[in-house]
């Protein structure tokens, strides 16, 4: 079965983190318009523009209903789908430009699956699919955009390295503004369901250019094996010092058991957390703002890891693969997971097991904790400038392909045809059969990536889970802090933003591992700030929300 907790059949297998910083060219644009939103007027133009009305879709009733800070509404089982969409929104051929994370699937001519959904949408959706490989979808990305032939839609990624969006999208593209901003988004009820968190993402020097992609909105979170830790009073502290005094009673070298992966940076950011840092940037009171490097909390994560790593806490090989099966199977303690979701990937490796997510506690008892929320969408879709009806066409693609989990439209673009691309099982619930297994995920993979609608916990059988992470989320968005410069772009950070991280990280995890002194954190920073870092900063602080909250902890 490959349903997923995110209501995303086929999404993703990996984080939106691996292509950051790699540059694309932006090749052929004219030179109109300001550098994206932290370009000069960007910032004010973006901060009035009317974002879409907000209408939640009431057509069913989740299990557990989420909410407006982020809360993901869950299922126990799929609902009987209901209609979200009348009649069918093509009345020709479309063309688009995404990426799978998924093994490829057939080509439409080849994928009955494909030609299925084609037949439901009364037209021929044509994709161009470029697969999760190396340089892959910027690459793929920057050929098609210097091309005098675009397709009719192209996915714009965050943090993929694309420089000068605004010019890009002001030169190649369709300002959708008029057709999605406030009630205009009403004609398209789908989207008018997506939350104005997520559309903020499509906002650019004051227009809207596309339907944002909603994901999960929660970020990073330690994961571990309950019975493991039930050894030691559970998975939870009261302090730093607490926790890795835990992990040094179940960390057993000669019984080869141990309390931690070896990612630390990633440790580093569940760590920091316990200090009370901020989510990348923290808003000042007088709106300028500080980064996440430049903190004491920061500095003290660093110190406080590397003792951990002292304490041989972490599984000695850090280029192990297997960690997930070790964590499944009990040998290795806990492992930091792309979201709370995420307990559906050990469940699957060791069904008769419990696993617990961690919220972060203070470090010592005095220091208010925080928890990161993730970037909570992967971008959106413009359309390049056509006339009114190709683009009102394009939009109700859209809202077809947007359609709320547990649709009819949901159904057809995640499983396609009961009885061809899958079966029901005894509960209900959709399993693909061996040609849907070989037609659908890499397809599907890309249909979701280029449009979706806002994520829902499902996880069939396995009820108890579900109510679970609904509880832990819940804890979670009590301390819960948003990156402010989601949304925002900044030409700096695409083009030097990944190569400097990777400068510091590797100073830090010098550090950490005991091969360089924390001494040596200070200029890892001032290197960071001066070859961009400074730089990321002016630009975010031009197009910073006037409603971003300032930081406290």
């Amino acid at each position: 079965m490959t349903s997923t907790t995110s209501g995303q059949a086929g999404f993703s297998r990996r984080g939106f983190l691996g292509l950051a910083g790699l540059a694309v060219t932006a090749a052929g644009l004219s030179a109109c318009g300001g550098g994206g939103a932290a370009s000069s007027g960007g910032a004010a133009a973006s901060a009035s523009v009317k974002l879409p009305t907000y209408k939640e879709f009431t057509g069913l009733t989740p299990d557990l209903a989420g909410n407006a800070k982020g809360l993901q509404a869950a299922y126990f089982k799929l609902p009987t789908p209901v209609q979200s969409v009348k009649g069918m929104p093509l009345k020709g051929k479309v063309t688009g430009l995404t990426e799978t994370f998924d093994t490829m699937s057939p080509a439409m001519k080849d994928n009955p699956f494909w030609q299925r959904l084609n037949a439901k949408l009364g037209g021929d959706l044509e994709l161009q699919i470029a697969e999760d490989i190396g340089d892959g979808y910027p690459a793929k990305f920057a050929t098609v955009l210097a091309s005098n032939d675009l397709p009719d839609m192209m996915w714009v990624p965050p943090n993929q390295g694309i420089p000068n969006v605004g010019p890009m999208l002001e030169a190649k593209f369709q300002d959708l503004t008029q057709y999605l901003s406030g009630d205009a988004v009403l004609e398209y009820p789908n989207l008018a369901a997506l939350k104005p968190d997520s559309w903020k993402t499509a906002v650019v020097n004051g227009k809207i250019w596309g339907a944002p992609i909603p994901s999960t909105p929660f970020g990073q979170v330690y994961i571990g094996n309950h019975d493991t830790w039930a050894q030691v009073g559970g998975f939870e502290a009261s302090s730093a010092e607490e926790f890795l005094q835990k992990a040094k009673e179940i960390t057993r070298p000669g019984e080869q058991k141990y309390a931690l992966e070896p990612a630390y940076i990633n440790a580093l950011h569940m760590v920091t957390e316990w200090f009370g840092a901020p989510n990348a940037w923290a808003v000042n009171k007088d709106r300028t703002l500080t980064h996440l490097y430049e903190t004491e909390q920061y500095a003290a994560g660093v110190e406080f890891v590397a003792k951990m790593f002292a304490a041989g806490v972490f599984y000695p090989d850090a280029q192990a693969t297997d960690i997930r099966s070790r964590v499944a199977n009990g040998s290795v303690g806990a492992q930091v997971c792309s979201g709370p979701h995420d307990i559906r990937g050990f469940r699957a490796l060791n069904k008769g097991a419990k696993f617990d997510i961690l919220v972060p506690f203070s470090a010592d008892g005095k220091v208010k904790p925080t928890y990161d929320m993730g970037y909570g969408t992967v971008g959106f879709t413009p359309f390049k400038k056509a006339e009114e009806g190709k683009i009102r066409e394009l939009l109700s693609l859209i809202n077809y392909l947007s359609a709320p989990f547990g649709t009819v439209e949901y159904m057809q673009k995640n499983y396609g045809e009961l009885g061809h691309d899958y079966t029901l099982d005894a509960t209900g619930n959709p399993v693909r059969t061996d040609t849907g297994t070989t037609n659908a995920p890499g397809l599907v993979s890309a249909l979701n990536i280029m449009s979706s609608p806002e994520n829902v916990i499902f996880n069939p059988g396995f009820d108890d889970d579900t109510r679970y992470v609904n509880r832990q989320e819940q804890k979670l968005l009590e301390i819960a802090w948003r990156n402010p410069t989601n949304g925002s772009y900044s030409d700096t950070n695409a083009k030097v933003g990944a190569k400097i991280t990777k400068q510091l990280r590797d100073k830090v995890v010098d550090i950490i591992t005991g091969r360089a002194k924390i001494d040596e954190l200070k200029d890892g920073v001032k290197r960071w700030k001066s070859e961009g870092g400074d730089k990321m900063r002016e630009e975010y602080q031009a197009s910073l929300a006037s409603d971003a909250p300032v930081f406290t902890s």
